[in-house]
């Protein structure tokens, strides 16, 4: 007789479900919330599951929405982005590789709102675009100026090794507003405990 262990009672469910939180798993597999926590933490460790979003139930804080990892599952475009972004980038100098992830961020920038207005029209307008592409983007108004703030990034699976997509994600920012930006948060921790980056809109 075959025994079926908690975390692979986790796994089937995933796989059946789709995605689910800490609660949804503890209740319909019988198991307490700490239990369920502990068996994801692990098994997220081991890269079979991954936080794919949030669910916000009720007034309290949003939950993490859990699935099956993208490589437990077959998907193998993260092994082909970092393939043809070594391809496409090794063996230039500096100034060729700002220029192709400036072209490539020009290209990321088309298909939205024209660049037109005052800036706040501007960044609202870029959000609605970085949003379309997976971002989770909002801005917030500061004193230094304003920050976009990215709660998402549609990269992080080659990030580790391709850091160079940040400035990408800056060239983007400056090709949709118009004016400069400066990185001042790289994959901060939120309140919330989901990773977000900040770039600084400089407009003196």
């Amino acid at each position: 007789m075959r025994v079926t262990t908690s975390r692979q009672r986790v796994l089937a469910y995933l796989e059946k479900r789709g995605a689910a939180t800490v609660s949804d798993i503890a209740r319909d597999l019988g198991m307490t919330r700490a239990n369920a926590r502990h068996h994801l933490t692990l098994l997220a460790s081991l890269g079979s599951v991954e936080v794919i979003g949030q669910r916000r139930v009720g007034r309290g804080r949003p939950a993490a929405l859990y699935s099956l990892s993208r490589t437990l599952q077959g998907d193998a475009l993260p092994v082909l982005a970092d393939a043809l972004l070594d391809d496409w980038l090794n063996g230039v100098d500096e100034e060729e590789r700002a220029d192709r992830l400036r072209s490539l961020a020009r290209r990321l920038a088309q298909g939205g709102e024209p660049l037109r207005g005052s800036l706040v029209n501007r960044l609202a307008a870029l959000v609605r675009r970085l949003n379309v592409l997976g971002y989770r983007a909002r801005w917030e108004a500061h004193a230094e100026g304003p920050h976009v703030v990215l709660g998402h990034c549609p990269y992080a699976a080659v990030l580790e090794k391709h850091p160079e997509l940040c400035r990408m994600d800056a060239f983007l920012l400056e090709e949709r507003l118009g004016v400069g930006v400066r990185l001042i948060a790289r994959l901060r921790q939120g309140e919330q405990g989901a990773p977000h980056c900040i770039f600084v809109v400089e407009t003196y």
